[in-house]
């Protein structure tokens, strides 16, 4: 049985997360750690309205719950408690399964050095199929890189979403990027306005609206024909398995700094 501690547990994907974990028999979520706004005395339980999870503490400091589970899964939407909860649980040797985007590249770097201390995955988009998208776009742009195909990036969203790009659209961007021998930095263009030709740019287009889960296309437009690449999610149910998927996997690795590409052995 692999216990798991769920940090932003009251959030959407926390949900999600708990209501698909009753679907797995060698997975249970034991402990959820949430902003202390939103702790009253309840149990997991009680603040989700789901009785399978009644006698599951819920609490603020996650040093509170760390010793009762395996993995700690992140999903608090909020980078520093992110990163902090992944150094609380890489230095206790707890696996950490990241969800949150939005990380610098320098928070970034300091989750691969607590890497050597624990298994830490980090996923901009738990999903299983965006992870394959991830792939068959890096073999797309290599096999068809000095032919004449421009790239471009859309991604849709909910119009509640916070972040623009998306950690998917900016996780696809790098991945086109070091497939062309490019620096994302520099070829990635946000947004495109005015009299400004196309050059090698790589552009990264943000719709926000209505209830839209998550939806990315990749580009490739040649001359006289294009190739579009799409994943699109119906539910946040996708997430939560692929994320409970990350848990069984990392149960039990060395330290390491890992990504879904390890899950799903590409």
């Amino acid at each position: 049985m692999t216990k798991l501690i769920l940090c932003g547990a009251l959030g959407r994907m926390g949900r999600a997360i708990l209501k698909t974990s009753l679907e797995y028999s060698d997975l249970q979520v034991v402990a959820g750690v949430e902003h202390p706004d939103c702790v009253r005395g309840q149990s997991l339980g009680e603040a989700v309205g789901m009785e399978e999870f009644k006698f599951a503490p819920l609490t603020s400091n996650l040093e509170d719950v760390l010793p009762l589970g395996d993995v700690v899964v992140d999903f608090t939407g909020n980078t520093l408690s992110a990163l902090a909860h992944a150094k609380l649980s890489a230095y206790a040797g707890k696996g950490v399964v990241i969800g949150t985007t939005g990380f610098s590249p320098q928070q970034v770097e300091e989750l691969k050095e607590l890497s050597a201390y624990a298994p830490i995955l980090l996923s901009p988009n738990m999903s299983l199929g965006v992870n394959l998208l991830f792939r068959l776009a890096e073999i797309a742009v290599k096999a068809l890189k000095d032919k004449g195909f421009d790239v471009e990036i859309l991604e849709i969203h909910h119009r509640f979403k916070k972040d623009a790009p998306s950690g998917t659209a900016l996780k696809l961007l790098e991945i086109v990027a070091n497939a062309l021998g490019k620096d994302p930095s520099q070829v990635g263009k946000f947004g495109r306005e005015g009299i400004d030709p196309k050059g090698e740019e790589i552009g990264v287009m943000s719709l926000r609206g209505g209830d839209v889960v998550g939806e990315h296309t990749l580009y490739l437009l040649g001359f006289g024909e294009r190739i579009e690449l799409t994943h699109r999610a119906v539910s946040r149910d996708i997430f939560a398995k692929g994320t409970l998927e990350a848990c069984r996997w990392i149960k039990g690795k060395p330290p390491g700094f890992y990504s879904m590409f390890d899950v799903l052995g590409i």
